[in-house]
């Protein structure tokens, strides 16, 4: 639960530092023009959503994770529910990388 809870601090400052891109269609977008480094799919969205952007993310080679319910992530960045979250910037992606990948391990 701790690292889960430095996930969520993160996805705040990069909302806060406007790096962060919200809802599936816009983060497709992100995924398509070559903008997005990183992206974040609820747990609890559709399996239609998770394919749809699983495969955007894997034919543009951007990374994917699979991580909290929607309830949570919209509260970590200040919003309503959101199931699909785009991150833009370089930084802030590679650090959500690294603590998404130990939280998956352990």
């Amino acid at each position: 639960m701790k690292d889960a809870k430095k996930i969520f601090q993160m996805l705040g400052m990069a909302t806060r530092a406007r790096m962060l891109i919200t809802g599936e269609e816009l983060a497709i977008r992100e995924v398509r023009n070559g903008n997005a480094r990183l992206v974040i799919v609820s747990n609890d969205a559709s399996a239609n959503t998770i394919k749809k952007v699983t495969d955007k993310c894997s034919f543009n080679n951007v990374e994917m994770h699979v991580f909290g319910n929607r309830e949570e992530i919209g509260h970590a960045i200040g919003k309503e529910s959101r199931v699909v979250l785009a991150i833009t910037d370089a930084g802030f992606a590679g650090k959500l990388s690294e603590l998404l990948n130990e939280y998956n391990r352990g």
